[in-house]
């Protein structure tokens, strides 16, 4: 009878010479990749997905492209790596800053996000995630999605 941990061993040399399929950094699918322009990651060639002003978040390249740092590095042609731009830094206020560097549509999360105060909706004093939520700005006024209705 092998020993327990030849066993094991014996199964993930298999397993390592197994072939595998990319699969997306982000959802983990694995039909109809391409990789990205920015950090030569796999991603869902899914952009065809995505309504005009629909604001779905349900296109995996759309969203690392649109909604993160690297994505934005890219597109302004910054040199160097985006996690050390200055210029990436000074684009953005801190908490988008923050919510580009470390949301879902990363590959890598940004090690230090900069603290700052949540933004608060003007009228009801509700905080307003500026990365997630809808909300309307009017000169220095914010307001959450049930204030600029009224």
């Amino acid at each position: 009878m092998p020993r327990k941990g030849v066993a094991a061993k014996a199964k993930s040399s298999k397993k390592a010479g197994a072939q595998t399929l990319p699969r997306c950094g982000l959802c983990a699918r694995t039909g109809n990749l391409t990789k990205t322009e920015c950090c030569d990651q796999w991603i869902c060639d899914d952009e065809d997905n995505y309504v005009l002003f629909s604001y779905a978040r349900n296109s995996c390249s759309r969203n690392h492209t649109r909604y993160t740092l690297c994505g934005f590095h890219s597109n302004e042609r910054h040199r160097g790596a985006w996690q050390d731009c200055n210029k990436c830094r000074q684009s953005f206020e801190a908490e988008m800053y923050a919510y580009y560097g470390t949301n879902e549509f990363n590959f890598m999360k940004l090690a230090n996000p900069p603290a700052f105060e949540p933004t608060r909706c003007t009228r009801c004093n509700k905080v307003v995630n500026l990365g997630t939520d809808a909300y309307s700005v009017n000169g220095a006024n914010t307001f959450c999605s049930a204030c600029f209705s009224l």
